[in-house]
């Protein structure tokens, strides 16, 4: 109520002093005026709009009389207010009948400066409007004009002038032409115009139910709606065409003037008029896209706006950035040539009053002391005051009895205006940033989570053409695996004997890289268009290095980092492919050429944004050597690992795989039902390599400690069948003299195949142990190899004599780095729990009597060398007997235990085959490698 006073108060004044508008002239002037009766009208209506008005006056007068024991005596006026703006437009137009004059002058001014501004995309583009390179000869020439501040004035400020001043003083469109011509073209462009974010008004509708009762309206009402019309049909394509020129505009301007940021002196009109008119055409589209009024919705969607907003964005970082040499350009202008000009104007007045004359004298003193020293110095402008007195100088000398009358002068109101541009592009670069050029408008609301959700959904975007990159790079590489090899050589075979017999062969296979082979250049592959938008996109996130909202900053690459972090997480265990129902695997050397292409894309990131790549892969690359990821997901670790145990080592225990030490690999059986996998291209040395450089030493460690475990609960079996056996046992260690009684006592003993069979997989387990430290040594030693050295020097001259504990870290050490030790560690821990001892391919037996027999005494605290010269005496003591056996059953296979006993011998660091030969004849050993061979080539014929 109060601002409603005060705005009639001053509207009454306006009209008393018969003020003069123009808004080429008196442009600050004229242009708050006009802002003062919107934003009343504004008001007004948004009051209007308020469901609970008169209940929520009412409850203030209620609370004002419980507060201070009566109420409040604006209180009738406030409600009689609120009953006679129930339609607040035409309440307002009976109020404006006598500001009519004013009101019509003011908005008249505009049809100089509103329809030049409201042109076609093809008339700017006629007109080369916003090109620097349209006249190179006159690129440094200051660019000027007669209305400046008009030209970068907001077009939807402009029709929300004409559109609510000519519904308040509609008068005038019945008596003047050029009115009703400025009203028809405003009702052209807009269908809507904003009242405050999200309320609109719906012009031609409003217009039309207001003008319906007026009488002899008739023609004014038929306007409307063929305005109407014109908008529905005309407008979304007009703006639409627009936009498509601003968006080319603003980035030659953007491009030269990054090029040539000098130009940013002479030209900074254009920069402002660029951001004017590109963020008038935005927010009319923000504001029709929701308020569609026709069923087409084409022109009202427009995917390319983003790119028309980073135009903008360009723009004023490189009047943020150039600053200081827009400052420099400026401060000389005004002082070289500006106060010259302003001075010649107030020598020539006829008639110039004191306080006036004081004013103008102030302008040219103060543009007079400028210099460049300044700028370079780094002073600071302020040019308010100065701009302050223009203002006042408008408001004297535009009321009709002043002795200078600015009507009269209206150069001097040009130069003026021109002046004051100028003095901005000194001290308020900033302020009119967020002035004609601020976007920040355009986001109504600095919502936390709609910016957490803008950049994860910007992240996310970019993680996902990466991954098609990414895809597409693994299918490329696939294509250069060695299993694709044989059909390009089987291929080239049958070409060259088809040549000789003169058959057609089939078609020709395509080599890798044929790709990349272009005939032209206008032939753009699918990878090409995953590049250019991973290239902008990575450009708009890099943009910004963080933003800050309500004391939140939001860093645009971190959602980036973590958003390939858990993809690539992702990814690595589905190029594993495991199928757990058929137990397929990819090949370890497949799955590695895939993550190195992955990495490869993913390193090449780095060229598109600042990101720290390498963080990316240690996070998830080490997360893949432990049992379980972050999130409790399985990891490759745990898949490889899993398969191995529970597939490839299974099938081996059943007897369809071998172990071939020769190959150094496990090899597949001939049996009745076919394997669905290959054991050799999982078990080979290329294949234990890859294993290795995927899952790490880390990785590498829980693989032999599953296995480990897997071996004590086969020991643990074994214990139960030596308690079963114990008294036999004990008997024959008094009795191995004795051959009648040993051969008594075998007979007594119990499951004795099972004793077999369990250390034989025993065996089987170490022996692919053996192959996982093997290889891993071998990777280790290409990743450090200094490193590795100085452990494999370490662990060899540790003295013999060292405490056990001592050594168990060394071999630990040792272990981890893949290196072989005489006491395995792993198999130490797995077995120090149960404090006992622990499976078919026999060779395997004496790695698993050594292995288990230094680890046990080992934890026993007994010497593993006394012991196993023992258990030696034993053993060739018991076979010595038995070749004096004639039993069949009982020599059966005697010559391949020989062998046996020779290889527990050669396995073993703690005998020698000096000690075997003392207690059993190398001749036996010889006959029956000879034995065996004869026996084998007996049974292959």
């Amino acid at each position: 109520l109060s601002f409603k006073d005060h705005v009639c108060e001053l509207l009454n004044t306006i009209d008393a002093c018969q003020v003069f508008f123009d808004i080429t002239v008196n442009f600050d002037l004229t242009k708050n005026y006009l802002d003062l009766v919107v934003t009343y009208t504004n008001l007004m209506m948004l009051l209007s709009r308020i469901e609970e008005r008169k209940a929520i006056i009412g409850l203030y007068n209620y609370a004002h009389e419980m507060t201070h024991g009566s109420s409040d005596r604006e209180y009738p006026r406030l409600g009689q207010m609120i009953v006679d703006y129930e339609n607040p437009l035409k309440k307002m137009m009976e109020e404006f009948v006598p500001h009519g004059k004013s009101l019509s002058d003011a908005l008249l001014s505009l049809q100089m400066v509103y329809p030049r501004r409201n042109l076609s995309a093809d008339q700017w583009r006629n007109a080369q409007l916003l090109s620097l390179i349209s006249a190179p000869s006159t690129m440094l020439n200051p660019a000027q004009s007669d209305t400046m501040p008009c030209e970068y004035l907001s077009l939807d400020t402009m029709e929300k002038w004409i559109v609510f001043g000519f519904i308040l003083c509609h008068g005038v469109l019945n008596s003047d032409q050029s009115a009703l011509s400025l009203w028809k073209l405003a009702l052209q462009s807009s269908t809507c115009l904003c009242l405050f974010r999200d309320e609109v008004f719906h012009i031609h509708k409003a217009a039309e139910d207001l003008f319906i009762n007026i009488r002899g309206y008739n023609k004014r009402v038929n306007d409307i709606k063929e305005c109407k019309e014109q908008a529905l049909s005309h407008a979304g394509l007009m703006h639409r065409e627009r936009r498509k020129f601003l968006r080319s505009a603003l980035k030659e301007l953007a491009t030269v003037l990054s090029d040539q940021p000098g130009l940013l002196g002479p030209k900074a009109l254009f920069v402002f008029m660029a951001l004017s008119f590109a963020r008038d055409e935005i927010i009319w589209l923000l504001r029709h896209a929701d308020n569609i009024q026709k069923k087409s919705t084409d022109d009202f969607i427009d995917k390319h706006i983003a790119e028309l907003i980073f135009y903008m964005e360009e723009l004023r970082a490189h009047v943020r950035k150039y600053g200081p040499v827009m400052q420099r350009y400026y401060v000389q202008y005004l002082s070289g040539f500006d106060a010259v000009v302003l001075n010649e104007l107030v020598q020539n007045l006829s008639v110039c009053p004191e306080d006036e004359s004081i004013i103008m004298s102030s302008f040219v003193n103060t543009m007079t002391s400028l210099s460049v020293k300044q700028v370079e110095d780094g002073d600071v402008f302020d040019f308010r005051g100065m701009r302050l007195d223009w203002f006042r100088l408008q408001a004297y000398t535009s009321v009709s009895k002043a002795s200078l009358g600015i009507a009269d002068h209206r150069e001097l109101g040009k130069m003026m205006n021109t002046i004051i541009f100028h003095t901005k592009m000194v001290d308020s670069l900033v302020e009119m940033l967020f002035g004609p050029a601020c976007s920040g408008r355009l986001c109504c609301d600095r919502s936390l989570s709609l910016c957490n959700m803008f950049l994860d959904e910007m992240a996310k975007q970019a993680r996902n053409l990466i991954t098609d990159i990414c895809t597409e790079q693994c299918t490329l590489s696939d294509q250069l695996l060695p299993k694709h090899c044989a059909k390009t050589i089987s291929q080239a075979v049958n070409k060259k004997s088809k040549k000789q017999t003169g058959k057609k062969g089939e078609p020709e296979r395509e080599k890798p890289g044929v790709e990349s082979m272009r005939k032209n250049r206008l032939l753009v592959t699918n990878l090409d268009k995953l590049h250019t938008a991973l290239s902008e996109l990575c450009f708009s996130i890099n943009y910004v290095p963080n933003m800050v909202i309500w004391e939140h900053t939001f860093t645009p690459r971190e959602y980036l980092t973590s958003h390939l972090e858990i993809r690539f997480t992702k990814s690595i265990v589905g190029m594993t492919m495991y199928n757990q129902a058929t137990q397929e695997i990819a090949k370890p050397s497949e799955l590695l050429t895939s993550v190195r292409a992955y990495m490869t894309v993913l390193q090449s990131i780095e060229n598109y944004v600042q990101i720290d790549i390498t963080r990316v892969f240690n996070n998830v690359l080490l997360q893949q050597t432990q049992h379980l990821d972050s999130h409790g997901e399985p990891t490759i670790t745990s898949l490889y690992t899993n398969w191995y145990l529970e597939t490839l080592l299974r099938q081996v225990s059943n007897g369809h795989i071998a172990y071939f030490p020769a190959m150094k690999a496990f090899v597949n059986l001939p049996t009745e039902n076919e394997l669905t996998f290959n054991a050799e291209e999982y078990s080979d040395i290329s294949e234990m390599r890859s294993l290795s450089e995927l899952l790490g030493p880390y990785g590498m460690k829980f693989l032999s400690e599953s296995l480990m475990w897997h071996i004590s609960s086969q020991v643990a079996e074994l214990k139960k069948l030596v308690v079963d056996n114990v008294e036999v046992l004990t008997q024959m260690r008094t009795s191995f003299d004795k051959p009648e009684q040993m051969a008594a006592l075998f007979k007594k003993l119990s499951s004795v195949d099972s004793v077999l069979k369990r250390m034989t997989i025993i065996g089987v387990i170490l022996s692919f142990r053996s192959l996982a430290q093997e290889a891993l040594r071998d990777v280790l030693s290409c990743h450090i190899p200094f490193l590795v050295s100085s452990v494999e020097d370490f662990k060899d001259h540790i003295p013999r004599e060292t405490d056990m504990k001592v050594a168990m870290n060394v071999y630990e050490l040792s272990s981890a780095a893949g290196l072989p030790c005489e006491i395995d560690p792993a198999l130490v821990v797995a077995l120090s729990s149960q404090k006992s001892g622990h499976c078919n391919n026999i060779h395997c037996l004496a790695k698993a009597v050594n292995q288990i027999a230094a680890a046990l005494f080992t934890i026993h605290k007994g010497s593993i060398e006394d012991r196993l010269k023992e258990f030696l005496a034993l053993a060739s003591s018991s076979l010595l007997k038995i070749g004096q056996e004639t039993d069949k059953i009982t020599t059966r296979n005697r010559e391949s235990v020989y062998l046996l006993l020779d290889m527990i011998v050669q396995e073993s660091p703690f005998l020698t085959m000096d000690l075997l030969e003392s207690c059993f004849p190398y001749v036996l050993l010889r006959n029956a490698y000879h034995a065996v061979y004869k026996q084998s080539v007996s049974s292959s014929t």
